[in-house]
């Protein structure tokens, strides 16, 4: 048995989970997810707690089996909380700024890059060095940062660039002048 896959899931108040056709829905206050299952694996429904069994020990099943529990498990957690990301630029020039609905970034580039998010994330630029990016869908929410930080990723030398909040960097030593005789 997966040791992820037997965990049983607990169910919030105010979240509901229905599953037809292969097709498991949750619902909560944040909004609604949907997700195909696969067909080897089945979804158990009992009071507040959700149950995710396979049909069979092969090995396929095996692994298919935690992966969506901790699918189910994301979708439940994120109508009911929500995920978020924090984004650090750091660099001399830096810095973003929410225009209407969409992230202006000052990379060191000579021009802006703007970005649009999806309807469902919300983008929050508390200082102009940080970002927050929030939303219910958890795959999504790391989407939006993996691509706001594809535009400038962090060098080893000086770790300038865009880097999630808390990344530790594996920084180099630069070149060193040479010995005069």
């Amino acid at each position: 048995m997966s040791r992820i896959g037997k965990k049983l899931i607990n169910l919030p108040s105010g979240v509901t989970v229905t599953v037809s056709n292969g097709l498991v829905t949750v619902k909560g206050k944040n909004g609604e997810l949907k997700e195909k299952l696969h067909p080897n694996v089945g979804i158990e429904i009992k009071g507040s707690e959700v149950t995710i069994t396979r049909k069979t020990e092969e090995r396929a099943n095996r692994a298919i089996h935690g992966t969506t529990r901790a699918n189910v498990a994301n979708m439940i957690k994120g109508v009911s909380e929500g995920f978020s990301k924090k984004l650090d630029l750091v660099g001399v020039g830096y810095k973003a700024e929410m225009k209407g609905k969409n992230l202006a970034l000052a990379l060191g580039f000579s021009h802006p890059i703007l970005f649009r998010a999806p309807e469902s994330i919300k983008i929050e630029t508390p200082s102009p060095t940080n970002i927050i990016i929030s939303g219910y869908d958890k795959q999504l929410v790391g989407l939006v940062a993996a691509k706001i930080r594809s535009f400038k990723e962090p060098e080893p030398y000086k770790g300038k660039g865009v880097k999630y909040d808390g990344e530790v960097l594996r920084r180099k030593a630069g070149k060193t002048a040479a010995s005069s005789k």
